[in-house]
């Protein structure tokens, strides 16, 4: 437990803090491609949508795939995929 007592709607702030400073350095990072992610942290930018779409759907709210990802790349992901994602090494 942490030492400094912080409520339920600030822990929400800060959280939704880290995560938008997350999604900003993720966007930042092109050049980190999501297998590199997936094989290093165990997610990548597609999980952090999917999470984010789930999130969504357990308050009511209907999110495609396509709308959590905009909001996670910052762009289309058929975009993003043009413009950055290099192809996979063999050994992927």
């Amino acid at each position: 437990m942490p030492a400094t007592p912080i409520d339920p709607a600030t822990r929400t702030e800060l959280e939704a803090a880290a995560f938008r400073r997350l999604v900003a350095h993720l966007r930042e990072r092109t050049d980190v491609q999501n297998i590199d992610l997936m094989n290093l942290a165990g997610f990548c930018r597609n999980c952090l949508s999917r999470w984010y779409r789930e999130a969504a759907e357990s308050r009511g709210l209907a999110l495609p795939d396509s709308e959590a990802r905009h909001v996670i790349y910052g762009m289309p992901y058929k975009d993003w995929q043009a413009q950055y994602q290099k192809e996979a090494n063999p050994g992927h």
